[in-house]
């Protein structure tokens, strides 16, 4: 499968087609609700008009995130942290899901026990509302949840796959690979490429994921800023 142009810039390509339905803002910078995903973009991040349209939406002194960013901001905002990152996108084919094992789909009901999930786990960004990106899948055991993983990003032809998480005291199981291939086989039945973004220092992230045989697509910097006070 030729490779998206979308996945360049996946924010940007989200916010403008498949997710224009959350997108706040309709010029030329956009971003998630908070709720939903810190991610923020613009049309052209060296346009001044894109960073003032960002700063509008967010309000002084707000927390913004936008990947891949290769510019310095505008004077008035505010770096405060940068995490080198790795784009990786999925072969062809990531092997069988197994049969052994009840996948559920999560909903509106869950995001409870899905916030505990996260908060034990830490897997990135996961608000009350970023189950609408897309279909977040689950496994319980004895009514806890104790894995998850799901869609997010979804420029046109892929689809991230995000929050892939396990709770620790089950860990060794194969759950998190299995929901990855459940997951990945959902994106695939709509003929879209599955792709995926880690923090590059998560050594057991990226090992899974390679040894699935997701490859390295690209470098990129994940930027958390905070918009101008005044």
């Amino acid at each position: 499968m030729t490779t998206p142009p979308g996945l360049d810039d996946p924010v940007w390509a989200s916010l403008t087609t498949a997710h224009a339905h959350l997108a706040e803002g309709s010029g030329p910078g956009r971003r998630y609700p908070p709720d939903v995903s810190p991610f923020a973009g613009a049309a052209d991040l060296t346009d001044p008009a894109g960073w003032a349209a960002l700063a509008g939406l967010a309000g002084p002194g707000a927390p913004v995130v936008v990947p891949g960013l290769e510019v310095a901001p505008p004077a008035g905002w505010t770096t405060t942290r940068l995490i080198p990152g790795v784009q990786l996108v999925a072969p062809a084919d990531l092997g069988p899901v197994p049969g052994d094992v009840d996948v559920v789909v999560l909903g509106e009901d869950d995001v409870p026990d899905a916030l505990d999930l996260v908060a034990r786990t830490r897997p990135g960004p996961f608000g009350r509302r970023t189950h609408r990106l897309g279909t977040y899948l689950g496994i319980r055991e004895g009514g806890r949840l104790v894995a998850m993983a799901g869609e997010r990003l979804h420029p046109p032809g892929a689809t991230e796959i995000s929050a892939v998480c396990t709770d620790p005291a089950v860990r060794g199981r194969g759950y998190a690979s299995l929901l990855l291939r459940a997951v990945a086989a959902g994106v695939r039945a709509r003929g879209e490429l599955p792709f995926l973004h880690a923090a590059a220092d998560n050594v057991d992230a990226v090992r899974l994921y390679t040894a699935l045989g997701f490859r390295h697509r690209r470098d990129l910097t994940f930027a958390l800023l905070r918009t101008p006070e005044g």
